[in-house]
């Protein structure tokens, strides 16, 4: 794995580079589509790769763990060949379902015992352990385990859980390392920044995760219900001690606006729900603004989604037969509404990097943000 920084913009900290690993290279800014379970949901991975175009999609060490097992990933020859998908695939831990399951896991300096949402069963994830699961997986990139901390959280027990979460990544370090990758290509893990939204508990977070002798470094511990400007306020300053020579991955972010924004810090790589999840409710984003099919005014409207983006979703399906297929419970409508919000987030980065790489990035950004956040 290898990243080259091509461009900084010079109105902000925008960065263009290409992240190679052995399943193919990543252009970045990039946005990570997720397939929790191994599956984007309503999505074929040829669309992924010809539709939407992705670089990179995700899995989840927890949910694959539970069903349908590592023992299973593995007689396929791991996650990629399992589900058809010869692209990079990165595998979030399990810290941010852990932090989910707070009525139903029990955290130690060993680890965390949690029981399973789908039949109650009881298990035991150590830092070792889930560096075991995600190689069995076979994801390119693997995640550190950490303990996600809620927000409002206090000062005192987020200091406990970054220690904590330090610890634990020494342990993954020592554990991972210790042992090559079971297929046979390039395995890279990736550490993570805590500290909530505290100042001095995320410099002394970024400082020791900057330290590590790793290829890529991530954010978490955000978009956990904080103020939006607390996650730019928290981003920016993590992006000033993170190495520039290492992509910078923020967690579980977020809307076009915070894309943009955190774009804008420094930050390279983002995965988020929201696309697909919305998508399923009738919410769209466009380039022209935010739809919500539902509403009575999009029933007779029998023009494409949205001209400006080029895919058959998008420009071929009208905004009266999506709300048709929607309001009536179609799994065509969620599928066509998440094919079309998925490209709209894939050329959203894809043109970032475009204006990045011109020198135009600022400009772009403050004119198109009004633009795609307006309500239609």
């Amino acid at each position: 794995m290898n990243f080259n920084l091509l461009h900084t913009d010079s109105g902000s900290k925008a960065r263009a580079g290409i992240l190679q690993t052995d399943h193919g290279d990543i252009e970045t800014p990039i946005f990570m589509p997720v397939g929790t379970a191994g599956t984007v949901k309503g999505v074929h991975q040829h669309e992924l790769e010809d539709t939407i175009k992705a670089h990179i999609i995700l899995g989840n060490t927890y949910h694959l763990y539970l069903r349908p097992g590592t023992e299973v990933l593995e007689k396929a020859g791991g996650l990629h060949k399992f589900i058809g998908w010869d692209k990079p695939i990165l595998t979030d831990s399990g810290g941010y379902q852990v932090y989910s399951l707070s009525n139903r896991r029990k955290i130690t300096e060993e680890g965390v015992k949690f029981l399973s949402h789908i039949d109650g069963s009881s298990h035991f994830f150590t830092p070792e352990f889930v560096m075991d699961i995600q190689k069995q997986i076979g994801a390119d990139i693997i995640m550190a385990f950490d303990e996600c901390t809620p927000y409002p959280c206090e000062h005192g027990y987020a200091k406990k859980s970054m220690e904590m979460t330090h610890r634990w990544l020494d342990r993954c370090m020592q554990h991972f390392h210790a042992s090559g990758s079971i297929y046979g290509y390039q395995q890279t893990l990736a550490p993570i920044v805590q500290g909530s939204v505290y100042k001095d508990l995320r410099i002394l977070s970024a400082e020791y995760i900057a330290a590590q002798p790793s290829l890529i470094n991530a954010i978490g511990g955000l978009s956990v219900g904080e103020p939006t400007e607390m996650l730019y306020e928290m981003t920016d300053l993590v992006c000033q001690i993170l190495p520039d020579e290492k992509p910078r991955y923020l967690m579980g972010v977020g809307t076009p606006a915070n894309i943009l924004e955190c774009i804008a810090l420094g930050i390279d790589m983002f995965d988020c729900v929201m696309p697909t999840r919305n998508a399923r409710h009738g919410l769209l984003f466009t380039t022209e603004g935010i739809i919500n099919i539902k509403n009575l005014k999009w029933k007779t409207d029998f023009t494409a989604l949205d001209t400006g983006l080029d895919n058959f979703a998008s420009t071929t399906y009208s905004k009266a037969y999506l709300r048709h297929l929607i309001y009536s419970g179609e799994l065509l409508g969620a599928q066509i509404a998440s094919l079309h919000n998925l490209s709209f987030y894939l050329w959203l980065v894809k043109e970032a990097r475009k204006q990045i790489l011109e020198g135009r990035f600022s400009d772009w950004k403050n004119a198109i943000l009004p633009k795609i956040s307006r309500r239609l």
